[in-house]
């Protein structure tokens, strides 16, 4: 079993909290329904004024907010129109200048064929996003109601919303269309106080670095995370704080946030997946079908990891993350060594060290923050048209080592832990594998063949989410 790791012996940076927007620290659980409204800057004197005019509204990490929250991101476009000059602009990694729908980050990513950027309805090159405005609230009038009250104010803040999508809203289940429950095993960030509460819901916590999320504190190699900075000349009333080199700090307390539109073809998975284990007389099995579907994910659909419940559903173990690979499941024959949970976090199970494997997988770790869109089927192998998916959002404060390495080397990579030509079963790109997963077993290992794609990207950024004080100076910037 994987140590549950407690708070270290080193001083702990103190977050503050004050300056911080309130999804890098929180999910929202209690806010259940949300609107991801993206905006492009029609008029930036307008769009400056209008940022100005709800930082006071934004909600910080400081409290917990019952009514409502609201959060701001800008794409890098969305920063150049605002009036960020080039120099700070420059300061930004390259991963964010370049953008998610460029060619060189689409290949990276595995964004091809009906995934590609050229397909997206928002995000590529030629449909930019400048401002993502974040709405959360605890029912769905009041959310509307959110929204509404926005929508009001665009035209008079030089902004247009570019395309609306779907409200998204987390179910009291906490499942996904696909029917598995999500978001078991989020990292904690050290100094966020929310260790004890992790290790009391699922009995194991990760306590990451607080740099690994937040730009300018350490991170897991000891440094401060690189943060984009600012000329002091060109803030002049000293809005943002001072860095190591004497500039003003314009990234400490904000994150990268990476936003992709996940359409889930709910019917065509599980269609698949009976297709894939009828009987030779053609009946369907459904415990069989369940079992598949369980070796696709890593988990059943309570949320209980094949690793502790092998062979069937066992709901008690639903919220359980104190598990490991290398000593439980070292040939896979529990857990797939594709199974989408075991690529997106393969804990101590790459290469021959576990605990040097445990302290790899920390530097590349997410904080996930997405939520499902549209309504839930009725019949999950019934086709009706209706739109529904998932909204992934994640945090990271180095796009390229945390969010693309995952997506690159892990899950779409078709040589991961030692496999032949597959990618993730679920949101890998099936071009870069063979169509097929492996289900290792002794004596003779199964395969699953002819996989699709079964998550179809509709759009995507990558969005920095700054902290207040740098709020303050972007809507303070001159053109």
């Amino acid at each position: 079993m994987v140590a549950t790791l407690l708070k270290e012996t080193e001083p702990v940076e103190e977050l503050e909290r004050k300056d911080i927007q309130g999804i890098l620290l929180s999910s929202y659980s209690h806010l259940y329904w949300a609107f991801y409204v993206l905006l492009e800057v029609r008029e930036p004197v307008a769009a400056r004024s209008g940022l100005a005019a709800i930082i006071d509204k934004i909600t910080s990490a400081q409290g917990k907010e019952e009514g409502a929250s609201v959060n701001v991101a800008l794409t890098c476009t969305g920063l150049r129109k605002l009036g960020l000059d080039k120099g700070a602009l420059d300061s930004f990694p390259i991963a964010f200048r370049e953008g998610m729908s460029s060619e060189h980050r689409a290949h990276i990513l595995g964004d091809t064929g009906e995934s590609a950027p050229s397909e997206w309805t928002w995000g590529s090159a030629d449909k930019p996003v400048d401002i993502l405005l974040m709405l959360f609230a605890p029912d769905e009038t009041k959310v509307n109601a959110q929204l509404d009250q926005a929508r009001a104010l665009f035209p008079a803040n030089g902004v247009v919303q570019i395309p609306p999508l779907l409200a998204a809203q987390r179910y009291p289940d906490n499942r996904e269309h696909f029917g598995f429950a999500d978001g078991i095993g989020q990292p904690v960030i050290e100094g966020s106080g929310r260790l004890e509460r992790q290790l009391k819901r699922t009995g194991h916590a990760t306590e990451i670095k607080a740099g690994e999320f937040i730009l300018s504190y350490i991170n897991e190699y000891g440094l401060p995370s690189d943060s984009p900075a600012v000329d002091l000349a060109r803030d002049p009333r000293r809005i943002l704080p001072a860095n190591a080199s004497g500039g003003g700090d314009l990234g400490r307390n904000g994150t990268y946030l990476v936003f992709r539109q996940m359409a889930q073809n709910v019917a065509d998975f599980w269609q698949f997946l009976e297709e894939s284990t009828r009987g030779l007389d053609g009946k369907s099995n459904p415990e069989a079908r369940e079992r598949l579907a369980a070796k696709f994910v890593g988990r059943h659909r309570s949320g209980a990891p094949l690793v502790m419940a092998p062979e069937v559903d066992r709901p008690e173990l639903g919220n359980n993350n104190n598990f490991g690979y290398a000593q439980s499941d070292p040939h896979g024959f529990a857990c797939p060594f594709g199974a989408h949970t075991r690529r997106a976090n393969p804990r101590d199970s790459i290469g021959d060290d576990p605990k040097e494997a445990l302290a790899r997988a920390r530097r590349h770790r997410l904080l996930r923050r997405g939520r499902s869109y549209g309504p839930r089927a009725a019949d999950p192998r019934g086709s009706d048209q209706e739109e529904r998916g998932l909204h992934f959002i994640c945090l990271n404060s180095d796009i390229e080592r945390q969010f693309e390495f995952v997506q690159q080397t892990w899950i779409n990579n078709p040589v991961f832990d030692g496999l032949d030509g597959e990618v993730d079963p679920l949101v890998g790109d099936p071009k870069k594998g063979k169509g097929w997963l492996t289900i290792q077993k002794d004596p003779v290992r199964e395969r699953v063949h002819n996989l699709r794609r079964f998550v179809t990207l509709k759009g995507g950024a990558y969005f920095f989410l700054p902290g207040i004080r740098a709020l303050r100076y972007l809507s303070s910037l001159e053109s």
